[in-house]
């Protein structure tokens, strides 16, 4: 049976509990949405980047269509991959079987998310003490506000993703193999292409929007033209990107253009309205 070293579930285990705790900063927040990332790391950790990338890749489909009310979110995509993609390698599992996986420890992580918001009440009302001090500390106020909600949140991560890891994993990955070419595992890979058509179909729908379609269209002649060529979709995602940055730039500029042209309008207004002549029009 194959297993994962202590040294690797702690490596994984530490960054999840940095994306978690929103230690990285403000990218933290992207990081917590996609299992991307945390996939690269787990196949960085594990030495088999690519398929991890392709595991992960599969993962992405599902969290197309998840978003976050209140910061709240269904599934926790980091925490599923981090562990559904160390099964995946360990028992050489197909990508729908993998997404069967993760389903179920996303949603786990959910409740993980929420228990930590549970534990911050408490360091909130140690920030609620430092501010109503005599003698504001603002050091105190940093340490209460950053300093304890990570620390906390790495205390809470960390044991659980590691031990999830070092002895669950393995023991997933071997039961996996014995099931392997049963019809449990068809079940797993047609309810995993499944939830990856759910977030398919978002995507297609925020596509749909008008003001979008020019842009599928492009992309769509635009392979085609160039099919021959063999040009690679690193090299599409390039161009669409420098697209997307010049479309969103010039709104910009033409957003505030038209802000500052409708300003100088209403000072004009203004300043007629305000101008008294001294003459009676009215004889």
């Amino acid at each position: 049976m194959e297993t994962l070293s202590a040294m690797q579930s702690l490596l994984i285990a530490i960054w999840v509990a940095a994306v978690m705790s929103r230690g990285l900063g403000g990218m933290t927040l992207t990081l917590r949405f996609s299992p991307l990332m945390t996939g690269f790391i787990c196949g960085l950790v594990m030495g088999d980047v690519k398929q991890a990338m392709i595991i992960t890749a599969g993962l992405q489909l599902i969290y197309m269509g998840v978003f976050s009310p209140g910061g709240s979110m269904p599934q926790e995509p980091a925490v599923a991959a981090a562990i559904a993609v160390p099964v995946a390698l360990l028992s050489k599992m197909n990508v729908e079987s993998a997404i069967a996986v993760a389903v179920p420890v996303g949603l786990l992580g959910s409740y993980l998310y929420q228990f930590r918001f549970f534990l911050n009440t408490f360091i909130g009302k140690m920030t609620d003490t430092a501010v109503l001090e005599n003698n504001i500390n603002d050091k105190k106020i940093s340490r209460t506000v950053i300093a304890y909600p990570t620390i906390a949140s790495f205390l809470l991560f960390v044991p659980l993703i590691f031990v999830s890891l070092y002895w669950g994993a393995p023991v997933i990955a071997d039961f996996m193999n014995k099931l392997e070419g049963t019809v449990f595992i068809h079940i797993l890979t047609v309810v995993g292409g499944g939830l990856a058509a759910i977030g398919i179909a978002t995507t297609i729908y925020v596509i749909g929007r008008k003001d979008l379609l020019v842009f599928f269209f492009l992309a769509y002649f635009i392979s085609v033209t160039l099919s021959s060529l063999g040009i690679t979709m690193v090299t599409y995602a390039i161009f669409g990107i420098m697209i997307a940055i010049i479309y969103v730039t010039a709104r910009s500029a033409g957003g505030k253009e038209a802000k500052s042209t409708a300003s100088s309008s209403e000072s004009g207004d203004a300043f007629d309205d305000g101008f008294d002549d001294g003459f009676d029009d009215g004889f």
